[in-house]
């Protein structure tokens, strides 16, 4: 069946809210957004002569002049008509009901726009006359914008989640001058890094969703062109491991999915996905950014980390800040009063708090305000997803860290003292009876839930090894990235690494009514990071080589910043693997040139090592 909108787990262009109602004098329910807003479709021309279709959300107040708020999207301005309305328009609730002119555009070749769809479209410096990309598109629609809406005060705003905080992103490059403010959020940095790669490793779990991205349409159109693949079951581990090799999902995508073939040609960091890549263009930044993430986003942890951490090492004097709270892909964007990630309670009305306390005095500082940087909020804003608390710091990662390491040894222990002989501890690893990354037994678009999940199952697998601390004597906050140091060997030529940091809880925690009915808060073991290196990838991503069999081999995994507090009686777990199905696909191990088109055979059970001189490097809090 067709789709008309992408799931949320994408960043849908309106996220929904309750719907907020007002008796009119003929005592007819009316959205707020009909009651207070007018609206106007138009097509603005691009420099080259394509048009792009926006939707203009006006306050029927024109009393007085309102800065304008962009969103750009590759998910649609729905609804279309202007005699349709949504639920809610703009960042949030708090800057719509106050009053602001909302903006929303489909870009170039999507929906109701003219012209051709470039998948991360390559940022273009030094433009010529006729040259395009989504930073032009963008300077010429807020040009248009601040000419032709009335009752603009001459400053936008930009945003958007995923996808749409890609396009934030880009709204920073070669910015016009009436762009005074962005907030990337959850924003796409590299798509060798985010949604579809993890250092070389393909997230099979987001292969329904190169539908979304691969089909091209050849007019502007209101209606979904692509399909969704129907894979006739519940089980959606069991569907890719009856698939068997990638090669077998040809079937569902024909030639005309160009981002299937695309992935599929482009299976090392060439110069396709490099030049698709923008953390690399962020300097010089003039607008105001606030970038904005979820610590448990299993999408995009990539790109909100490293476009904050590029703007603010390469534009001086720029104002840029960070918050990153307990919160899965998008969330601080909805109106959940309980914030819970899988089976954790992380506290209450926390995204209304960033909306109304954080986003809301953000943009009215640079769009209505004095705009000279003294927001009152902090240059950090996290969210301690250990003693469920928020933190301020004035910088991120924070001045006052250092690294501490802990050694994985052959005796199932996490020690700070490495043993003087060197052992290792092994596992056989089995294409065929991969390790799931999840105990849920269903089909997600895309994941979220196992960001935080109990680890209990996988702990107690043989292909999975564990090394676990005593329970601390004291709290240890780790703000900032880890760095796992394996030092591992394999009888085969390929391998997958997989590094997860787990919270154990103490015995006598007491569970909630969040958690699921199969399990207890007691012995819990929170999954706090994860990350994959696809082996062939550890000394260079565009250079991929096979191991040689049994050779002791240094193989460095990054995972991406966290900010927890491990509790006093808490234990600090490592589990390390070589498979987390089906959220990453399956290495065959045995080094082919392209696993996409890897065959049946080349899929074996080989044993893998991990030295007792391995380490993991936290960032911690002194």
């Amino acid at each position: 069946m067709k789709k008309t909108l992408v799931l949320l787990c994408f960043s849908i262009t309106l996220i929904a809210c309750k719907k907020t109602t007002i008796k009119s004098s003929e005592d007819t329910d009316l959205s707020y957004v009909e009651q207070y807003y007018t609206k106007k479709e138009v097509s603005i021309d691009m420099r080259d002569g394509i048009k792009l279709h926006t939707t203009i959300y006006s306050p029927k107040d024109t009393s007085k002049t309102y800065p304008m708020l962009l969103k750009r999207t590759p998910y649609s301005c729905r609804p279309y008509g202007e005699n349709e309305f949504p639920t809610q328009i703009g960042p949030n609730k708090y800057l719509m009901e106050e009053g602001n002119i909302m903006v929303y555009q489909d870009v170039r070749g999507r929906w109701n726009s003219e012209g051709v769809y470039d998948n991360m479209r390559a940022y273009i410096p030094n433009k010529t006359e006729n040259q395009v990309d989504e930073s032009s598109d963008t300077y010429d629609t807020i040009d248009w914008l601040v000419n032709n809406v009335p009752n603009n005060n001459g400053k936008v705003g930009t945003y958007g989640i995923s996808y749409p905080g890609f396009y934030t992103t880009y709204s920073l490059l070669d910015a016009h001058p009436a762009l005074k403010a962005a907030s990337p959020q959850a924003c796409i940095g590299d798509f060798f890094f985010d949604d579809f790669y993890h250092n070389g490793a393909y997230l099979l779990s987001y292969w329904r969703a190169t539908s979304v991205f691969g089909y091209m349409k050849d007019q502007p159109t209101t209606e979904a062109w692509y399909e969704f693949p129907d894979i006739g079951t519940e089980d959606q581990y069991q569907f890719f491991l009856d698939a068997g090799p990638l090669s077998s999902l040809n079937s569902y995508y024909d030639k005309d999915n160009v981002f299937w073939e695309q992935l599929k040609e482009h299976n090392t960091y060439d110069e396709f996905w490099q030049k698709r890549g923008i953390i690399q263009h962020l300097k010089n930044i003039k607008p105001a950014t606030m970038v904005v993430g979820g610590l448990f986003d299993a999408e995009d942890l990539y790109g909100p980390f490293n476009t904050y951490k590029s703007i603010e090492k390469h534009s001086e004097n720029n104002y840029n800040t960070i918050v990153f709270g307990p919160w899965s892909h998008g969330d601080w964007a909805r109106s959940n009063d309980r914030q819970v990630i899988g089976n954790i309670h992380f506290g209450d009305s926390i995204s209304d708090y960033f909306q109304k306390n954080i986003e809301t005095k953000f943009f009215n500082h640079f769009l209505k305000g004095e705009a000279n940087g003294k927001t009152a909020l902090p240059e950090a804003h996290m969210f301690n997803t250990g003693t469920k608390t928020w933190a301020s710091f004035n910088a991120w990662p924070p001045e006052s860290t250092s690294k501490m390491s802990f050694f994985l040894q052959t005796d199932e222990k996490l020690t700070q003292k490495a043993s003087k002989e060197i052992s290792a501890s092994e596992f056989i690893s089995d294409p065929k009876k991969p390790v799931p990354y999840s105990e849920d037994i269903k089909v997600v678009f895309t994941p979220r839930k196992f960001m935080t999940d109990d680890q209990r199952f996988s702990a107690r697998r043989p292909d999975v090894l564990v090394f676990e601390t005593e329970p601390l004597k004291g709290d240890i906050t780790m703000a900032g990235d880890i760095l796992a140091k394996l030092k591992v060997a394999t009888t085969g030529t390929a391998a997958d690494w997989i590094v997860k940091v787990i919270d154990v809880f103490p015995n006598n925690t007491e569970s909630t009514n969040d958690v699921q009915d199969h399990l207890k808060l007691s012995n819990y073991h929170m999954m706090v990071r994860s990350e994959v290196m696809r082996g062939r990838f550890r000394n260079s991503m565009s250079a991929p080589e096979p191991f040689k069999p049994n050779e002791k081999t240094n193989v460095n995994i990054k995972l991406q910043d966290i900010f927890h507090t491990f509790k006093k009686g808490h234990k600090i777990q490592i589990q390390v693997q070589s498979t987390f199905f089906p959220y990453i696909d399956i290495n065959p191990q045995t080094y082919v040139d392209n696993i996409f088109e890897a065959k049946e055979t080349d899929f074996k059970a080989q044993t893998h090592k991990v030295f007792n001189d391995s380490s993991i490097e936290f960032t911690v809090l002194r």
